[in-house]
């Protein structure tokens, strides 16, 4: 493992364990059998439609990733969609290593670059990431509800930090999209002393500045931004479900309050251990105490329950899609590896 890699884990284990001591003390005086009442509880039907709205959402993946693919080559989105829910099948079932899957498997069922797919996958990630902020930003600063929320004098400075760095996001993404072979060489000539380094930061920028070209022209844009900000809803509206499955107090969050929820696990996904996960069930939990003030019980139950809901039920649908396309998950596992070393190197 490399020193920039061992230091990742070691901070992304502090916070964890930050994470971790909050819920201990709330967990003193927990009670187990209330935790099994509140379980026994749930309103399932809710909970399988939360389901089948993430199914929708992942499908709605590979009609964006089909426009990223338009300069390239039109590809028919429901060619795509069995590659989203292998490559999220992979995520939760190998963790981190499973991250670059949904490229990988792309990549070579189109016979592209693994390094265009790559681009294309970050560029994803921009486009999410500015959904949620432009959700969370809209729950903060809209909603009656939301001004209610212990702590709540706490949230709108995140809200205005993550709009800010959308923006200078933004920015740098329109710069390194015009100038890519400007900064690539920059960053060369400022490494010339650490040429593995300059070469490596050079390249990554070629291949970011090849992603941000996937989008041919404002249609595009504006096609995937309408589906981001879909993809995002619907998962909003899985928590709201899955929230309303339980009595009061959950059954009384409203949307914005769902949509916040969701911020809060989407931001504890980004401190995720590697392989071994967490961050995201323990930001949910810690929020839905500390902000929402659900007992721990409660708290607990549907924190598990949302992670189930939104990021494992994927796997049976992955394993039937990865049958039926001769995808093996033990090769699959060893191309992720190559491919996250050679994305450090």
């Amino acid at each position: 493992m490399k020193k920039r890699q061992l230091l990742l884990l070691i901070l992304a284990a502090a916070v964890l364990g930050f994470l971790v001591y909050l819920q201990v003390q709330h967990w003193r005086t927990f009670d187990w059998e209330k935790f099994v009442d509140q379980t026994e509880d749930v309103h399932w039907t809710k909970v399988v439609i939360g389901v089948l709205l993430i199914y929708l959402a992942d499908g709605l993946r590979a009609l964006r990733w089909a426009i990223f693919l338009k300069p390239v080559r039109k590809v028919p989105a429901r060619d795509l969609v069995g590659t989203q829910f292998i490559g999220f099948t992979g995520l939760a079932l190998l963790g981190r290593l499973g991250e670059l899957l949904r490229p990988y498997l792309i990549a070579r069922k189109l016979n592209l670059s693994f390094s265009s797919q790559l681009a294309v996958w970050t560029v994803e990630r921009i486009f999410d990431f500015a959904a949620v902020t432009l959700l969370t930003s809209l729950a903060l600063f809209s909603s009656r509800s939301v001004k209610h929320l212990e702590h709540y004098q706490q949230l709108p400075i995140a809200g205005i930090l993550l709009i800010l760095l959308v923006l200078l996001g933004t920015v740098i993404a329109y710069l390194i999209r015009r100038y890519t072979a400007l900064i690539a060489s920059a960053a060369e000539r400022i490494f010339h002393r650490f040429p593995a380094i300059g070469r490596s930061l050079a390249g990554k920028v070629t291949a970011f500045g090849e992603g941000l070209n996937t989008i041919s022209d404002v249609r595009s844009f504006f096609g995937c931004a309408g589906i981001s900000l879909s993809i995002w809803i619907l998962v909003s509206l899985t928590y709201l479900l899955i929230t309303h499955a339980y009595p009061r107090p959950l059954h009384s969050l409203t949307w914005t309050h769902a949509v916040l929820l969701m911020f809060f696990s989407v931001a504890g996904g980004v401190l995720q251990l590697p392989v071994v996960g967490g961050g995201s069930q323990f930001m949910t939990i810690t929020a839905l105490t500390y902000f929402y003030l659900i007992p721990n019980e409660m708290a607990v139950s549907c924190g598990i329950l949302l992670w189930l809901a939104t990021f494992m039920s994927v796997i049976p649908l992955g394993l039937i899609y990865a049958h039926f396309e001769h995808v093996s998950f033990r090769q699959l596992t060893r191309a992720s590896q190559k491919a996250e070393e050679s994305l450090a190197g």
